[in-house]
């Protein structure tokens, strides 16, 4: 066809303006976009809930949790153990000894009429020692005997009283049986029998991704949402609490450029959320779980395979990316703040439950989990934190997740057409505007015809 048809030069017309009517749309969008950030950035509760928050809360409350545990251990330690005892077996006087020698055990006399259980109970007493006889076949031994101890769970000088008679009757009778295996010319394996060991051929770095991916992908679902909830609920209800909403619509921006620019900055601090949760949580987690780990004598190694970071980033965009669209449904019959905090929980909540089942040591990621929207990203999360990648899995993850987006989006735009729902004077939620709007059924069960506003 030569290049001067009339057809051809209509053709090239209209892809010219066609192109020219893109570049403008998001020229748009890029400009809606920065004034919404530029919004939010001013918004305390904002900044509080995407910015702040995921930085410092669960950090904060890690080294909260590693400080208590650690001042309870030290008080526990710190305590005088109040422990009655019994008539003393005559036959083992190193035994007396060795309890007396104890630090922070303090033994008392028995006294007439004395209700040692409620005495222990009540916290007057600790444990109670006492030594019986032997039983069965174990009295034909001279000198054996049984130990009985009695404390309380409800109290924790109470099991810490247990387990430091615990730890020394079973050090003397250990020493008692070298002595008596010694005396019958046995060797100590002999008497023993056999012995039972264990041995942990998990290193130290697989100790620490085993630590991190249980708890890090839930804490990143739990940040990304938090992070997409005020905005999603300022974006929609509040722009009409402050009544800015028509003004909004009456720009020369059209309405598919605004609500693009919406979204997309729902979605930045959801995404904006959870990196910086991610990257907290891996800063603090090595000197809060580490130190408490060195103590039990336990080593753990917390490092993030580079492998993992681009996968980091990905399952922070497609969870960013579905929440946000998700929030805005519910958020888009709002008008007032407060209606879309309340209409928007039960997606947070319906969100987020099945993750708090993933913290299982033994589950483990398969298809079945796969197309579930979330929980997949969440497990792809926890694998990618321990090493390991499954192309396969992945590669559903993302296709799952992007349908799921697609069908938020094209449920999002078909609810904006609609310009009750615009201007917020459809009285109804989601659920109401599906029955009435989707599936347009009359109280007779007959389709009502379709109306194109």
């Amino acid at each position: 066809m030569h290049p001067e048809d009339p057809t051809t030069r209509r053709a090239a017309s209209r892809k010219a303006a066609q192109d020219s009517s893109r570049g403008v749309k998001w020229r748009q969008v890029w400009v809606l976009y920065r004034t919404e950030v530029r919004s939010a950035l001013r918004e305390k509760t904002i900044v509080v809930n995407s910015i702040l928050m995921p930085i410092f809360l669960y950090p904060f409350i890690m080294w909260a949790a590693f400080t208590g545990m650690t001042f309870v251990m030290g008080q526990t330690e710190g305590f005088e153990s109040r422990v009655l005892v019994g008539r003393w077996p005559r036959e083992h006087p190193q035994l007396r000894r060795d309890l007396e020698g104890i630090r922070h055990l303090k033994l008392v006399e028995p006294t007439p009429g004395l209700d040692v259980e409620e005495e222990i109970r009540s916290g007057s007493l600790d444990a109670r020692l006492e030594f019986l006889p032997a039983p069965g076949e174990g009295a034909a031994l001279p000198g054996n005997f049984e130990a009985r101890i009695t404390f309380t769970r409800s109290k924790e000088r109470s099991e810490g009283a247990r387990d430091r008679l615990r730890e020394a009757l079973t050090g003397f009778r250990d020493d008692w049986l070298r002595r008596e295996a010694a005396a019958r010319g046995i060797a100590a394996p002999q008497w023993q029998l056999f012995s039972v060991q264990t041995r942990n051929v998990a290193s130290g770095r697989q100790m620490g991704s085993l630590l991190m991916g249980l708890m890090l992908p839930l804490f990143f679902v739990i940040m990304v949402a938090v992070g997409c909830f005020y905005p999603a609920v300022d974006a929609t209800a509040g722009e009409r609490e402050r009544s800015t909403w028509e003004t909004l619509m009456s720009s020369s921006a059209s309405r598919g450029a605004i609500l693009t620019a919406k979204y997309l900055y729902v979605a930045s601090f959801g995404f904006l959320a959870g990196i910086l949760n991610l990257a907290a949580m891996l800063l603090t987690v090595k000197p809060t779980l580490g130190s408490l780990a060195g103590k039990s004598g336990e080593s753990l190694e917390f490092a993030v395979p580079l492998a993992a970071l681009p996968l980091l980033g990905l399952s922070a965009v497609l969870l960013s990316g579905f929440v946000a669209a998700g929030m805005m449904i519910f958020a888009s019959f709002a008008r007032t703040f407060k209606e879309g905090q309340s209409m928007i929980t039960p997606f947070y909540l319906l969100i987020l439950v099945p993750v708090l089942f993933l913290s299982t040591p033994g589950l483990e990621f398969g298809l079945s989990l796969a197309v579930l929207p979330v929980v997949n990203v969440a497990m792809m999360v926890r694998e990618a934190l321990g090493g390991a990648f499954q192309p396969h899995l992945i590669g559903v993850t993302v296709a799952v997740m992007l349908a799921a987006i697609a069908l938020c989006l094209r449920l999002a735009g078909h609810i904006l057409h609609f310009e009750d729902v615009i201007v917020g004077s459809y009285g109804g939620s989601l659920g109401k505007f599906v029955q009435d709007r989707i599936f347009r059924r009359r109280p007779g069960g007959q389709r009502a015809p379709e109306v194109v506003p």
